[in-house]
């Protein structure tokens, strides 16, 4: 029985935790860290200083989790569209279009969290900083492998410079986010999704 009891404790506090993460996600990119108190996040959450404090030592680790938590929730909804679709040309397309649609109603309530991090933790919140540029690299990577994979398919050219590529790809995306946010208009991304996809046609074999 005591057994049981641990077992249903700690799966309790693993939800309470999720929970703060998944709240506190939202106000961080929708305020920046430097904008939201733990008053507000204990507003949000229900829940009081000391719960708050119980789960996570201060503001900053808490902020570290909700950003990883809201970055996964956007490569998580790109993995489901992405997933079934076989050719790699096709892909990125698929993620092009993702962005295109959400250009302005993101997973993530605020905008893209890497874009709002990159943003203010360089400046406000430099030990921070570490994530948002880890999850840059792994976005980069992640893009080079799909490169590399489309190129042994023989999908896409062989002279590809996959490293200009991906950068530029990713250069685009947040760019035209940016745009689209702060036109609050669509057609702002639209245009760089054309010109991405162009792009895309362009380095198929």
């Amino acid at each position: 029985m005591v057994y049981f009891c641990e077992k249903f404790t700690m799966k309790k506090a693993d939800q309470t935790r999720q929970m703060i993460v998944s709240k506190a996600a939202v106000l961080f990119n929708r305020q920046g860290v430097s904008g939201t108190s733990m008053s507000d996040i204990m507003e949000v959450t229900g829940l009081t200083k000391g719960g708050l404090y119980g789960n996570f030592k201060s503001k900053e680790e808490l902020a570290e989790a909700a950003f990883e938590y809201a970055v996964n929730q956007v490569w998580d909804e790109i993995s489901l569209r992405t997933k079934e679709i076989e050719r790699v040309p096709d892909k990125l397309k698929a993620v092009v279009y993702f962005y295109k649609e959400h250009a302005l109603s993101p997973p993530i309530e605020g905008g893209c969290p890497l874009l709002n991090a990159g943003a203010e933790f360089d400046y406000n919140h430099p030990t921070l900083l570490p994530k948002v540029k880890s999850s840059m690299e792994k976005w980069h990577q992640r893009l080079i492998k799909s490169l590399e994979k489309g190129i042994e398919r023989k999908e896409l050219k062989a002279e590809l410079d996959k490293e200009q590529f991906a950068s530029v790809f990713i250069a685009c995306i947040e760019g035209g986010l940016l745009l689209s946010q702060v036109q609050k208009s669509k057609e702002a991304f639209s245009r760089i999704a054309n010109h991405l996809i162009q792009q895309i046609e362009s380095i198929q074999s």
